[in-house]
């Protein structure tokens, strides 16, 4: 499983994310290493189909698909919590519930 981390320099959530991605992998029994991809330009943001800092993919596809008229530059994103409540990160259980679906696939 290839484990993605996209982030960019001016997005200050990006080390609570790789902290909860990491506590995910091991709570999910999953053995995988975190490729951290630092994201550098709105050009390499189109490229990358990089919709803001954090974002997480599994084996190339983003576990949190953005809306369709998200844009791909150098921004913060904006997560839902299951509460409703916006966040700078994925919700915990939502990131365990993305891996499990993940790992069951392969």
């Amino acid at each position: 499983m290839r484990v993605e981390l996209l982030w960019w320099d001016g997005c200050p959530s990006y080390p609570e994310t790789q902290a909860d991605l990491r506590e995910a992998l091991a709570s999910e029994g999953v053995d995988a290493e975190i490729e951290m991809v630092e994201i550098e330009s709105d050009d390499q943001a189109r490229r990358e189909r990089f919709p803001g800092s954090p974002t997480i993919r599994i084996d190339g596809e983003d576990v949190f698909p953005p809306e369709e008229q998200e844009p791909f530059s150098l921004t913060c994103r904006v997560y839902r919590l299951r509460d409703g409540r916006p966040s700078p990160t994925p919700d915990r259980e939502d990131l365990r519930a993305a891996l499990r679906r993940c790992h069951a696939h392969r």
